[in-house]
């Protein structure tokens, strides 16, 4: 057939390109370091987005959108923004090509029309929307403003992986201003929240919510909240972050608001995204060596139904039961596709459908007609069994939960299963190659002993977790006094 998959246990990397180029999520393309998402990779982006939105606009957001280019001199407004973000900017320098008069149907950049200042293509849209926001906001009834742009932005990475690292990539990016840092706090707390439960609720994959070290903020950020989910492969992947800004951009684009008691103050800023990495988290978490599993809320299909029939009349007495089954899934919102297809024999198709992570396969042929019944299986655990036509839609709604549920189960014991306490360096460097996943250790808070641990071991701090208990104890690589255990892991 062609779709057989490199094993996870024999190149877990391997596997996962595969998995994404043979799942038809993704392609490679012609340009360095970007990729095509193909329709249903898209088809799961748009799920994805569309839920992501709602909950946006529940919570107070509204969508604009924003230019593509920055100017150079916006970005360096903010310095530790400017200074994050400098290696990875795309730079526009130039508005125009000419014929070249050496070679015949070859291009040039036309000298004469070099731009006045350099555009960046914007990695993040902090310096472009700050500036806008300098003419919105003008007193405390402008507050606050509360916007989320969905776009696509450009980091120039070196070494890209489909979705989870791409030169180009797909996101939302929230961003607010507030009147009081108070309000800000809350703010940002609160969409970690949101993506939070996207994640665990939509995605069936639990995280753990937690603050960013120092070293670890984003680019011109007091505080970096962020959500870490566990990979199968022990590796930690960041899944969503949300940051306090403080006063920062506020103070480098001269935004002030006008308080109740007339005085001009500085207003307080968040941003939040999740981008299309999502994706890529999506696949390593549940899929298998057979393909794509995929949690019934966001799968772009949710039922496949196959018949199986010889002839036309056959043919006949099926598309009648699998019409009346499927006017029933639709009419509660399941998303259905009754692949009649005569080009493909059915045991292709469940394969097909089986790496394509569609959670529910239905099969109907003239015995099962004559029974009654029709087969099921679903991907999760690709367990089959006859099921009564007679209420089917019920049976199938009542299981998609059922796989919904089992996949967050599945995926919950795995990262319980790697969250491993040691107390000694000796432990943690075993433990990391070993066994993998999350380690809760002792650090000493400070930047260097983090620096040290990430350059022997390459394991980094991904969280403090935000309902940390407080614990003396010793830094598992220093040795010096340390009031709190974070947690450290490999990561993507």
């Amino acid at each position: 057939m062609g779709n057989e998959l490199t094993t996870r246990a024999a190149d877990y990397s391997q596997w996962y390109n595969e998995l994404v180029l043979k799942g038809g999520l993704a392609d490679h393309s012609a340009v360095r370091g970007c990729m095509v998402i193909k329709p249903y990779g898209y088809a799961l982006w748009e799920n994805m987005r569309d839920v992501l939105d709602k909950m946006f606009k529940d919570t107070g957001h509204v969508n604009a959108y924003f230019p593509l280019f920055v100017p150079k001199s916006f970005l360096e407004k903010e310095e530790g923004h400017a200074e994050g973000f400098a290696k990875e900017c795309a730079v526009v320098t130039h508005y125009r090509l000419k014929n070249d008069p050496s070679q015949k149907g070859k291009l040039i950049v036309d000298p004469e029309a070099k731009l006045e200042e350099e555009l960046i293509v914007r990695p993040t849209s902090e310096a472009i929307i700050w500036n806008a926001y300098k003419d919105w906001i003008k007193s405390y009834r402008d507050l606050p403003l509360l916007i989320n742009q969905w776009a696509n932005v450009v980091r120039w990475e070196m070494r890209t992986r489909l979705f989870l690292r791409t030169a180009e990539f797909l996101w939302q990016e929230g961003h607010t201003a507030h009147a009081t840092s108070e309000e800000a706090i809350v703010e940002a707390e609160k969409m970690l929240q949101v993506y939070a439960d996207f994640v665990e609720n939509y995605m069936a994959l639990p995280v753990i919510k937690g603050r960013k070290t120092p070293t670890e903020r984003f680019a011109g950020a007091l505080e970096t909240y962020c959500i870490e989910a566990l990979m199968q492969d022990g590796k930690a992947l960041q899944a969503g972050t949300s940051h306090f800004l403080g006063q920062n951009f506020a103070k480098a684009f001269d935004v002030k608001y006008l308080t109740k008691e007339n005085k001009q103050e500085f207003v307080w800023a968040t941003s939040w995204g999740v981008s299309t990495r999502l994706i890529g988290a999506l696949v390593m978490a549940h899929s298998d060596d057979e393909g794509l599993v995929l949690p019934p809320r966001i799968a772009p299909l949710q039922v496949v139904i196959v018949p199986i029939y010889k002839g036309p009349e056959q043919k006949a007495l099926v598309d009648e039961k699998v019409n009346v089954i499927i006017a029933s899934l639709k009419s509660s919102g399941v998303t259905v596709k009754y692949d009649d297809s005569e080009n493909q024999r059915p045991g292709w198709k469940f394969a097909e459908y089986e790496l394509k992570g569609v959670p529910v396969r239905i099969a109907i042929g003239q015995k099962d007609i004559e029974n009654g019944v029709v087969e099921i299986a679903r991907r999760d655990t690709k367990e089959k069994k006859s099921v009564p036509a007679e209420g089917v839609s019920d049976y199938i709604i009542n299981l998609l939960e059922e796989i919904q549920q089992n996949l967050y189960n599945r995926a919950l014991a795995h990262r319980d299963n790697h969250i491993t306490e040691v107390n000694s360096w000796d432990e943690f460097k075993s433990m990391l190659t070993e066994k993998g996943g999350f380690i809760s250790a002792h650090w000493d808070g400070t930047a260097e002993t983090e620096e040290k641990i990430k350059e022997e071991t390459k394991a980094t701090i991904r969280c403090i977790p935000l309902n940390n208990a407080a614990q003396d104890g010793s830094c598992v690589y220093s040795g010096k006094p340390s009031t709190q255990r974070v947690l450290f892991a490999l990561a993507y």
